[in-house]
């Protein structure tokens, strides 16, 4: 099962970049998606990447992460004035598991997230139950 997690930006608002990092890392690492409200700083992205790094093992193996902003088509002017009074709270940030999210594309129109193929167990298919009853 999918499961998808917005944060909004009042949640992550309140704690320094320490904490910050350690709630997204901790989210995705129970196999979620975080859609959340806003954009990390590119400190605490490169912070986020270097923790991810340092986690990895079997169980975990890395994110997928992106970034965008509510209006990239936007003259400077108005980017710069919407930075300067809303900061880090324009546009949003999607983060997932490199086991579920193979990538996540991006263009000013829309974002898609290219997820990795389900592995079916073998013997637990619809059809294999179908030919159980027909015999």
């Amino acid at each position: 099962m999918l499961t998808l997690q917005y944060l909004p930006y009042s949640e992550l608002s309140k704690l320094d970049s320490e904490k910050r990092i350690k709630k997204l890392l901790d989210i995705v690492r129970k196999e979620r998606i975080i859609l959340m409200e806003g954009r990390l700083k590119k400190e605490e992205e490169t912070q986020l990447i270097q923790a991810t790094m340092a986690s990895i093992d079997d169980t975990f193996k890395g994110i997928e992460i992106a970034g965008i902003e509510a209006n990239e088509e936007s003259s400077f002017a108005w980017r710069f004035m919407t930075n300067l009074f809303f900061g880090d709270r324009t546009g949003m940030t999607i983060i997932g598991p490199a086991t579920i999210v193979k990538e996540i594309k991006k263009d000013p129109r829309k974002i898609e997230l290219l997820m990795q193929e389900s592995r079916k167990k073998s013997g637990t298919g619809r059809n294999q139950k179908r030919s159980k009853k027909e015999e």
